[in-house]
């Protein structure tokens, strides 16, 4: 599962108080910035809503200016006064190894500065961490892009556009997914397995109390080991999220079932940070198995009220769709994309224009694909993450073992 920290909305009056003010700023700024170039503002100047992770256009002088959309939806306009044009970006689904215009940081400098400041959030009560997060983000993001000027960080935002097409079952399978009728389809293997241990442990228990005690002692001693099986059904009705967390616990009694966590878990981060959204942490505990993404922008397109366009969508549904997809390409079935598919469910209901059901599908479907076609082609990238997750690697820890995996030719 992905996971975005949510904060509390500001005051709506403080909120339309400092929209104005920011209004004003902006056009303020913005003469300024054409003063000190001592050139006129160009005839055309470009508006444009940045693709998650990205950076609009490079320049010598450049502003990044809010407009008045609110506190859930902005857009960025970029003022260039020395070159109006826009940037080249790769075709799509090609990688690139293009960068903003910053400094270069070396490897070991990025990473002692990336580690002390995701350290820094994760020492924070539960409470304090968004609002961190949201701070942190330019700072991180920062980092990781100078170290991408310095050669360092290669995969890091390396896929600045992604295109839509349709996805047919058969290409699915020929992308390596081993069985594509099971996305989408819940899974119940981890509780019918629960349930079938449980009764047959109590049932045999109870042949053995009541062939060894004696008297009445074997027969209450039976009853009452046999009726472990019903409270176990009555709590999954009453209480089903308390029988989830025995049902996990049961489950990571296998190798198997550890290593698929991993492997869908690292799968999200992996992706994210190919996408260009930095993260922040990770888990892969009991019942709480979920990747942070430090992306303050993410938490208004998922849960705001703005809608969102398919250019910002397809980011979010590849993220969202990883976990899946990593699980397919090496199990028969999927069973962690419940909160997968509820989290690209929300996604979808935003996108503008409507998309149809069938539509939705197709996304599915697509994303899917293309997060799958990632994983394939970094894959020394991907397996050597998922060990390093496994023995519990910090975030920093974990980007130094995706780049110093060999290269995808």
């Amino acid at each position: 599962a992905i996971h975005i920290p949510r904060r509390r909305s500001p005051d709506p009056a403080r909120k339309r108080t400092r929209t104005s003010d920011m209004n004003s700023l902006s056009i303020a700024t913005t003469a300024n910035a054409v003063r000190l170039a001592g050139k006129t503002a160009p005839s055309r100047q470009r508006s444009r809503v940045p693709v998650p992770g990205r950076f609009v256009g490079t320049s010598s002088l450049r502003r990044s200016l809010t407009l008045g959309a609110g506190a859930r939806g902005r857009a960025s306009l970029v003022v260039n006064a020395e070159d109006s044009s826009t940037v080249d970006v790769a075709s799509p689904d090609v990688e690139s190894d293009a960068v903003p215009d910053v400094a270069p940081i070396g490897a070991a400098e990025g990473y002692v500065r990336l580690a002390k400041c995701l350290d820094a959030i994760k020492d924070l009560p539960p409470s304090e961490r968004a609002e961190a997060a949201e701070n942190a983000t330019g700072t991180v993001r920062s980092v990781l892009n100078g170290m991408k000027a310095a050669g360092e960080t290669s995969r890091w935002d390396c896929y600045p556009e992604l295109t839509r097409r349709n996805i047919f079952p058969n290409e699915l399978n020929q992308m390596g997914v081993k069985n594509s009728s099971q996305i989408g389809q819940p899974n119940n293997t981890n509780d019918f397995n629960f349930i079938v241990g449980v009764t047959m442990s109590t049932s045999f228990l109870a042949l053995i109390v009541g062939a060894t005690l004696p008297g009445d002692w074997g027969a209450f001693g039976s009853y009452l080991i046999g009726g472990i099986s019903l409270a176990v059904l009555a709590v999954g009705s009453t209480a089903p999220g308390l029988l989830q967390v025995a049902i996990d616990q049961f489950a990571r009694i296998s190798p198997e079932y550890r290593n698929r966590i991993a492997r869908h878990e690292a799968a999200h981060f992996l992706v994210g940070y190919m996408l260009g959204v930095p993260v922040a942490g990770y888990s892969l505990g009991l019942g709480a198995a979920h990747t942070d993404f430090l992306e303050a922008k993410l938490e208004r397109k998922v849960y705001g009220k703005i809608a969102i366009s398919e250019k910002t969508m397809l980011p979010l549904a590849c993220v969202s769709m990883a976990g899946v997809a990593a699980e397919a390409l090496a199990f028969e079935d999927v069973r962690g994309q419940e909160a997968d598919l509820r989290d690209l469910q929300r996604i979808l209901n935003k996108a503008e224009p409507k998309l149809s059901d069938q539509s939705q599908q197709q996304v599915t479907r697509w994303a899917v694909w293309q997060a799958a076609s990632m994983l394939k082609r970094h894959e020394a990238s991907f397996d050597a993450l998922t060990r390093a997750m496994e023995e519990g690697a910090s975030v920093a820890d974990c980007l130094k073992v995706i780049e110093a995996a060999p290269k995808p030719q």
